[in-house]
């Protein structure tokens, strides 16, 4: 496992490897990565459990999320990762990091997964990477995670990564495809000072 740090003059992501996967900077530029961000946020799946505040409805859409990703990385508030098979280079999905507060040093993780990389620990095998990259390259204190009631597959995933369950936030996402409605999410948090899961069954989802 390794963290390769590139210098600019703003703040870039470091590129991650281990445990089978390599994590970089998405590249707004690209089409290949803007058509990625495009299917996994029209992705019935995805939509079932997020709504985002900026729907993704086309190519354009991906391309400027992914630059408001891109100026959040550089302004060192977020953190945004591609992940793909170290082998193969497939892209699996995302992990990243948002609302990086370096005072108070804490901040909010989330990933998604692409359909086809699903039940084969991607978003375990990430969040870990980026969780010991987060407490031991930005320094962290604190690592939150929420997810709406009744996503277990999130929920096992943060268990695993020793996001431990904190309680039930009334009202605290939106409801599925809707702005005007909200459900309630469950709270896990991790911290720096907690031991750091050892991951034995990678092919778990």
């Amino acid at each position: 496992m390794s963290f390769a740090h590139e210098h600019t003059r703003t703040r870039s992501l470091p590129e991650l490897h281990g445990h089978g996967l390599r994590l970089r900077a998405w590249d707004p530029e690209s089409r290949a990565d803007a058509e990625v961000w495009l299917r996994s946020f029209t992705d019935p799946e995805f939509q079932r459990w997020n709504t985002p505040v900026r729907p993704v409805v086309d190519r354009a859409g991906a391309r400027e999320a992914l630059r408001r990703r891109a100026r959040h990385d550089a302004d060192g508030t977020g953190a945004s990762f591609r992940v793909a098979d170290a082998g193969s280079g497939a892209v699996l999905g995302h992990v990243g990091l948002v609302g990086i507060h370096p005072v108070l040093r804490h901040a909010r993780v989330g990933y998604w997964v692409l359909p086809e990389a699903r039940g084969r620990g991607v978003a375990t095998r990430a969040l870990l990477l980026a969780a010991r990259w987060a407490f031991t390259g930005l320094g962290l204190h604190r690592l939150e995670l929420d997810h709406a009631v009744g996503h277990e597959a999130s929920c096992r995933v943060a268990e695993r990564c020793g996001f431990r369950h904190e309680g039930t936030m009334r009202g605290a996402v939106f409801e599925a495809g809707r702005h005007d409605a909200f459900r309630d999410a469950h709270l896990h948090a991790r911290l720096a000072t907690d031991p750091e899961p050892v991951l034995t069954d990678p092919a778990r989802p």
